[in-house]
């Protein structure tokens, strides 16, 4: 298999949420993943599978019958990791819990993400991505100002917060059991990975620099260099000229004067934006697009995910492949000597499992 991540041997838990993004990411990169489900189609089936169930094997077991539990431990006798997103307790109550796993392979890394984490007052709630986000103080700093916050999408939480550091930890611990031959638990708690993407804004607000409200900082589209116009058609372009050269290439761009423009003087952002508006708005978007594409002006169409697949830049980097009769992201990120590739997906049974890994 190719990849960095080659002869990694990895257990997936069927779920939904963080879980199966990071078994899809893990396998991009050449890990070697069996994916557990119950008898039956598992999660995501009817929505997600084709992309987010692909480069990896599946098998069936009912972790209820106590010889499925034990097919199954003997599959992580022959593996470096299993990741699970369980509510705490469930992989317990079947007799899978890391202490059991671990006494059988010392080496194991068991990787666990969860919205609240394993451990604290909110561990057996529940809760989705927008609960986690909004008790990190993300959610509140996203939205207009003296709007309601906006919801963006369950990148935040869940896939950023939960898939990212999953993977993270998973890797990093790895490396370390191949190290010193002990393995470890990972917790990976969605409002941990949160709470470190908020870092910069942390910080920000820690020197002054941020104000804990929506709508009037610099990277919440309250700036009129960093926000999204409507145009002529319809259609929106994105603006991102928040340095000096950057934004003295949009106002060339909109033929407007720069000695009307004190970039970073709020008092002058009202007006400023009524006339970035006013002129977005007088040409489509594809003119803007066009317009500005041999400039450093940081301005760019705001496209729909079906155009995102066929867009002239996209398209030259391979951004995005056909699979499972899917356009759907090619594996990331992107290493020179060992690429990554979307390996074929396929049922199999545990024996068949157990003696690939032996």
């Amino acid at each position: 298999m190719a990849g960095p991540l080659s002869g990694v041997r990895l257990v997936e838990m069927d779920a939904i949420g963080p879980v199966p993004l990071a078994g899809m990411l893990l396998s991009g990169l050449g890990a070697d993943i069996v994916r557990v489900g119950r008898p039956g189609q598992g999660a995501w089936a009817d929505v997600g599978a084709a992309v987010l169930h692909r480069g990896r094997s599946h098998v069936a077991l009912d972790l209820k019958q106590a010889a499925d539990r034990d097919r199954l431990l003997d599959l992580l006798d022959h593996a470096d990791g299993l990741i699970e997103g369980s509510r705490p307790g469930v992989m317990e109550r079947l007799g899978l819990c890391p202490d059991v796993c671990l006494a059988r392979n010392p080496r194991l890394v068991y990787g666990r993400v969860t919205g609240w984490g394993q451990t604290g007052p909110l561990a057996q709630a529940a809760g989705h991505d927008i609960n986690y986000i909004a008790l990190t103080g993300a959610l509140h700093a996203m939205g207009d100002k003296g709007g309601r916050p906006f919801v963006p999408l369950n990148l935040v939480g869940d896939y950023a917060g939960g898939t990212m550091f999953l993977a993270l930890g998973m890797v990093s611990a790895i490396l370390s059991a191949r190290a010193t031959g002990i393995g470890q638990v990972v917790d990976a708690a969605m409002v941990d990975g949160v709470a470190n993407l908020m870092s910069l804004f942390q910080a920000f607000l820690s020197t002054g620099q941020w104000r804990d409200e929506r709508g009037v900082n610099l990277l919440d589209g309250s700036a009129p260099f960093y926000r999204c116009y409507a145009c002529a058609d319809g259609g929106y372009v994105a603006v991102g000229a928040l340095e000096p050269q950057f934004f003295a290439k949009l106002l060339a761009g909109l033929d407007l004067d720069p000695a009307d423009f004190v970039q970073n003087e709020k008092a002058c952002w009202p007006e400023m934006e009524r006339r970035f508006a006013t002129v977005f708005a007088a040409r489509t978007r594809d003119h803007w697009e066009a317009h500005f594409a041999d400039t450093d002006a940081c301005v760019t169409p705001v496209l729909s995910m079906r155009e995102a697949v066929g867009h002239p830049a996209n398209t030259a980097r391979h951004m995005f492949v056909r699979h499972n009769d899917v356009d759907q992201a090619a594996p990331a990120p992107r290493l020179s000597a060992t690429p990554g590739a979307i390996e074929p997906s396929i049922a199999i049974d545990m024996d068949a499992a157990i003696a690939r890994w032996s």
